[in-house]
């Protein structure tokens, strides 16, 4: 079954609730404490790699604000965070967006492959850059090996 433009996209509108473990903030015993996170897509980690060039600590926030949906929080708030919690964010979000937060592997997905992926699903699938650029990277990949498997079959 081919799918649809649509259908590929929609995976970027996804909202996730997280649990946030109690040692991270304080709850006060009042249940679970969550967040709702989003995958970021494409053009996110274009805009975060322009953005924070070699700024480590920039990117690691950049990607936690563009990511946050509930509690929205600025990138000061966001540096004012413990620690360990913006790593288990950054972990969270990497896992929905199905990327590897590494400084290599952001621009190795980021350069040259990802124009080769635009092109070829492009051309597979008939979409703009624009529709591309709303994916996120687990979302490219998948087509690209959806895509890759057919060509085998053939």
């Amino acid at each position: 079954m081919t799918l649809t433009a649509e259908q590929l996209l929609a995976g970027s509108s996804l909202r996730e609730p997280v649990n946030v473990p109690a040692g991270f903030v304080g709850a006060n015993g009042a249940g679970p404490s969550q967040v709702v996170l989003r995958p970021l897509a494409v053009r996110d980690l274009q805009l975060i790699e322009r953005a924070a060039k070699d700024d480590e600590p920039l990117r690691a926030a950049l990607m936690i604000q563009q990511a946050l949906v509930e509690p929205a929080l600025k990138v000061d708030q966001i540096n004012h965070l413990q620690a360990g919690l913006a790593t288990w964010l950054l972990e969270r979000i990497n896992r929905l967006s199905g990327i590897s937060a590494s400084r290599d592997a952001l621009d190795e997905m980021v350069q040259a492959p990802l124009a080769r992926a635009c092109f070829v699903l492009a051309k597979e699938f008939g979409w703009t850059p624009e529709d591309v650029s709303g994916m996120t990277i687990g979302q490219i990949l998948l087509y690209l090996e959806m895509t890759r498997r057919e060509k085998e079959k053939q």
